[in-house]
């Protein structure tokens, strides 16, 4: 589904997509600066599962391949699922350095765990969504592996439009739920949540018929729905997909793979949900930019943008590009502006070696303009600028800042608009 017609950067944006409903909702941050988004494990968010009564395999986490080797052993269980534990997708496809390949193995033999363990803790897993050098696996989780006789799928997500949380079903379940909307949309089901009275019981009982449980399964499964609505709630999630809610041979319905997203802004309140968070995957710069509430996302150009608002950037980043340049990083600044949040991002941007210009894009409206410019002047003094830096500042208090910059005596170029800014930006790299 393309959200927007000619953006190329609109991936950059939270955006949760909802084929069914023929719709998209932009999760926006309210009263907070932009910040790294929550995400845990598959082990994290199944304990979590766990702790609301939601049932999932049983399963053991290991941080060595002895520890692997005796919690297959306390599992007892017929067949075992070994898998390593990195925040990338198409683990199963994927090649260790170790010369193993696949992060997910099933054995009969817990003495086999043991093995696979030694081969995958320690060496750098390689996947679709992994950087080129993949991603080092600290842990594996152990679990039971369970037969699926069928497969559905079931998620509660935030839904603007309806004012609140959302049940999404379908009874094609372990396939990307956009190929069934798109084939066969008539497989999707809907049931609009009351925010106030939450999930009743003919609500959850007509979910389960819709995804094809039938006689004892039927009330099983509503059961499993309520409980994952009652998580939704006490995690302060925007969303927990289950994919696949699946129905065993021996009559249990088990939540085999779950994905949970989080409202940031509820971390006050989820001080333990969010103490899981792991940093020791994500891209050093990022981080260090979320410490001073700055949005960073690097990408492959020379010319770095600094804006504010997520809006600005993809337009930034793609008239960047309309004029033959390739933007460096998608650094969005947001609302509530400091100095030193100023001084921090060209740092960060100076940092970067592919960096051959800098634009700074700045539309004030919360924004003080005159703070953007004191604050490029400490930056540029102190950090020693050596790239060309464009400035284009629009809005609240833009006189004063612009008499700021041009009693600098810095080698500012001044951009009345953003076409003018992004040219100007792109004939600085040509020269």
């Amino acid at each position: 589904m393309q959200l927007f017609s000619n953006n190329k950067y609109c991936s950059l944006i939270r955006v949760t997509v909802d084929n069914s409903l023929g719709q998209f909702n932009l999760t926006q941050q309210h009263n907070a600066a932009p910040r790294r988004w929550l995400n845990l494990q598959e082990y994290q968010s199944k304990k979590l599962m766990q702790e609301s009564g939601v049932a999932v395999q049983r399963f053991y986490v290991a941080d060595t391949a002895s520890e692997a080797l005796d919690a297959a052993k306390r599992l007892n269980a017929k067949e075992i699922v070994l898998k390593a534990q990195i925040l990338a997708g198409g683990r199963g496809k994927g090649v260790f350095d170790s010369g193993l390949k696949g992060g997910v193995h099933l054995t009969k033999d817990p003495a086999v765990v043991g093995e696979l363990a030694n081969k995958m803790l320690g060496y750098n897993l390689t996947t679709k969504q992994t950087p080129k050098d993949g991603v080092k696996v600290k842990t594996v989780m152990v679990a039971e592996a369970l037969d699926i006789s069928r497969e559905t799928y079931f998620a509660i997500l935030m839904d603007r439009s309806c004012n609140g949380p959302v049940m999404v079903g379908s009874p094609q379940g372990g396939m990307d739920i956009e190929e069934v909307a798109a084939s066969t949309p008539e497989l999707i089901f809907k049931e609009v949540i009351d925010i106030f009275q939450g999930v009743q019981d003919d609500q959850a009982l007509r979910m389960a018929a819709n995804l094809g449980f039938k006689g004892p399964l039927q009330r099983q499964a509503a059961d499993q729905i309520k409980r994952l609505y009652d998580l939704f709630l006490k995690v302060d999630a925007t969303q927990v997909e289950v994919n696949p809610l699946g129905e065993t041979p021996e009559g249990q319905v088990v939540c085999f793979d779950a994905k949970i997203n989080f409202d940031d802004n509820a971390e006050f309140r989820q001080k333990a949900v969010f103490a899981m968070d792991d940093m020791t995957e994500s891209d050093p710069t990022e981080t260090e930019a979320a410490k001073w509430d700055l949005k960073y996302i690097g990408l492959d150009g020379n010319i770095a943008c600094f804006v504010n608002g997520a809006g600005l950037a993809m337009a930034t980043c793609d008239i960047i590009d309309l004029h033959g340049g390739k933007p460096a990083n998608f650094l969005d600044l947001g609302g509530g502006v400091k100095e030193r949040q100023v001084y921090e991002a060209f740092k960060l941007l100076t940092a970067d070696p592919k960096v051959e210009a800098i634009l700074v894009n700045i539309f004030g409206g919360i924004v003080n303009c005159a703070i953007i410019a004191n604050g490029i002047t400490k930056a540029c003094r102190e950090l020693e600028l050596k790239v060309p830096l464009v400035v284009r500042l629009e809005g609240t208090n833009v006189h004063e800042a612009k008499r700021i910059l041009t009693e600098s005596g810095l080698p500012i170029t001044a951009a009345e608009n953003l076409d003018d800014a992004a040219k100007k930006a792109v004939a600085a790299i040509k020269k």
